[in-house]
Formats: C-alpha cells, sequence, structure tokens
C-alpha cells in the first residue's frame, strides 16, 4: 500500500516557537489553513481511501479539506501523537528547544534508551507509532493519508523505512508530506520526501521559528 505522512498546517506555537505536544494543542493560524486547503488540492487524485489523524486538534483540522472533499471520515490514533515534550511542555527558550531537540537527535542516532525529561524513550515512541500505523492498515487501504507531526514523523520514518538516502536529520515544514510504499509486516521504501508544503513554496513561511521543522 502507500502510506502518505502529512505533518499538521502551521500553528500559533510554530509561530511563537514553543513546543506544544499535549492535548490538545494549539489550533492552526490562517495560513495554517490555507497549507491545509492547498494539500488537499495536491493529493486530491492520489487515490486515497482511508485518512487518520492524531488526538491533537491540529490534525484534524489540517485533514478536514481533504475529508470533506473526498467524504472520507478520519480515524483518531493516539499513538499518532507528537513526541511528548515532557518537562520543556510549551517552552520556547533555547536550553528548553535544545534539549528537546537533541534528545530526538540522539534516537535519529540510535540512541532509542535516551528519556526525554519528563516524557517518554524512543523505544516507547516507537512502539506506540507502531501500534497506529497497523491499525490504519488494517483495513487494507491501497493508500492511507496520515496527518500526524514534524518530531513523530521523521523519527518514525528514519528508524521504519528504507530508502537510497535515508533521511534522518531532513528537516520537515508544516504540510510537508513523506510518501512511503510497503505495510507494517514487509517494512516500507520512501518514495519522496518532500520538505516544503506540498501545496507549493508560497506557502512556507520562513520567518516562523517552528522548531520541530528544521534540520534535527
Amino acid at each position: 500500500m502507500r502510506l502518505f505522512l502529512l505533518r499538521h498546517g502551521q500553528t500559533h506555537a510554530n509561530v511563537s516557537g514553543a513546543l506544544d505536544t499535549a492535548h490538545p494543542g494549539l489550533e492552526l493560524t490562517d495560513l495554517g489553513r490555507q497549507q491545509a486547503q492547498a494539500a488537499a488540492r495536491e493529493l486530491d487524485g492520489a487515490g486515497i481511501d482511508a485518512i487518520a489523524v492524531s488526538t491533537l486538534t491540529r490534525t484534524s483540522q489540517t485533514a478536514r479539506p481533504l475529508a470533506d472533499a473526498s467524504g472520507l471520515t478520519p480515524t483518531v490514533h493516539d499513538g499518532l501523537r507528537e513526541i511528548s515534550a515532557g518537562a520543556f511542555e510549551m517552552c520556547s527558550d533555547e536550553v528548553s528547544v535544545h534539549g528537546f531537540l537533541s534528545t530526538i537527535g540522539a534516537w535519529l542516532d540510535g540512541d532509542l534508551d535516551r528519556e526525554m525529561p519528563g516524557g517518554e524513550t524512543g523505544t516507547a515512541f516507537l512502539r506506540r507509532y507502531d501500534e497506529a500505523i497497523a491499525e490504519v492498515c488494517a483495513g487494507t487501504p491501497a493508500a492511507a493519508l496520515v496527518v500526524s507531526h514534524g518530531a513523530a514523523i521523521r523519527t518514525w520514518v528514519t528508524h521504519r523505512a528504507t530508502g537510497e538516502h535515508p533521511p534522518v536529520h531532513e528537516g520537515l515544514h508544516n504540510t510537508g508530506c513523506v510518501t512511503l510504499d510497503g505495510n507494517p509486516e514487509d517494512g516500507w521504501v520512501i518514495v519522496s520526501w518532500r520538505r516544503e508544503p506540498i501545496g507549493g513554496a508560497r506557502l512556507d513561511d520562513l520567518t516562523a521559528p517552528d522548531p520541530t521543522g528544521d534540520e534535527l
């Protein structure tokens, strides 16, 4: 099957640089809603027959334009939520952002036993994300759209997908999209990694701090 992993549209936390990972999370900005509409137009005709979102508000808002156009009802999976910032939740100072990103960077480099202060280990994150992806694939869709989060998508793909050029520390901006082919049993292969908004580079806000969007 084909799996589209779409990062949500821009939120108010992305603009302020805050580490917003807890439920329900901040909503999309006006630009984020434009990004969602543009992503829906870009994905129209991709044969998507299932949509999945996390429990955080911003993913449902991002999926809504495509869901409305296709008549599909998104399923909600807690395991697709962002990596918990733990003790750094809603912080935007340099020390906190570095603590969050350096922990995820360690996971990307293979240190999955390292624990986010006040949060989860890389191993625990991969386990709950694996379970959510397996639930999405259980209905055997030909193509599924998963609207999730920057750090979560990048960490999971790095450890669960192969490709000629493994992404590792590659960035993923708001409504950037990673496309995979495969299944949970046999594994996944990276088809494409589009770091900019899939609706067009004009929708990219390079002035926003967005700590989970750039290279790690």
